[in-house]
């Protein structure tokens, strides 16, 4: 059996990442492919802990929790489903710990370091738009943790999501960086959809 791809999905609160990985699992399914969805903090005890966690911990302390629930779901969820043939789809992996983590005040070197032998993504897909755009989805949404309740939040972490991209390839991983401003996330999903079929191609080459 082929290993499957593994494929995440990362971007600003209110860029409209769920949305976009249910539409890249509903497209890659429609097309006949093993998917597998999921997302992190992942909905293990341990990743509950970390998403309900986010009033209470910060810093080094939030880093760690968020770094001890990937492994665990490398172990339990993600491992075997690559090893079963599936498209692994993630809404938000490391790329989010990159911004997130850093933004509360830990080094990247630090971030880097914790999160070092998890799984690098076949590719890493960051949903980035302009800082006014996705400042106006998440006062129409509303926030959802601290991070998105803090003033200036959306422009800092546009930015941010921007040098972890930058960060990521110099790594060697794979990153295809899309715009959500003006596309809808039907759009962005087939784009995303279209990269997974060339690293498809890729990899059978």
């Amino acid at each position: 059996m082929t290993r499957g791809l593994f494929v995440t999905i990362d971007g600003p609160g209110g860029v409209g990442k769920s949305t976009v990985t249910a539409a890249v699992a509903e497209l890659l399914r429609d097309a006949g492919v093993p998917v597998y969805r999921t997302r992190e903090p992942s909905d293990t005890p341990l990743g509950q802990m970390a998403r309900q966690g986010t009033e209470f911990y910060r810093g080094m302390s939030m880093a760690c929790l968020i770094a001890a629930d990937r492994y665990s779901h490398l172990d339990e969820e993600i491992r075997p489903a690559l090893a079963r043939g599936e498209t692994v789809v993630c809404d938000r992996y490391l790329a989010s710990s990159l911004v997130l983590q850093v933004l509360d005040g830990v080094d990247r070197d630090v971030v880097w370091e914790l999160n070092r032998y998890t799984d690098m993504p076949d590719l890493a897909v960051i949903v980035n738009a302009r800082p006014e755009v996705v400042e106006e989805r998440l006062t129409s949404r509303g926030a959802h943790s601290r991070y998105e309740r803090e003033p200036g939040s959306s422009q800092r972490e546009c930015a941010a999501f921007h040098e972890a991209a930058k960060f990521l390839m110099s790594v060697g991983v794979r990153v295809l960086q899309l715009d959500a401003s003006a596309d809808g996330p039907d759009e962005i999903a087939r784009a995303i959809v279209t990269a997974i079929s060339d690293s498809w191609m890729r990899g059978s080459s």
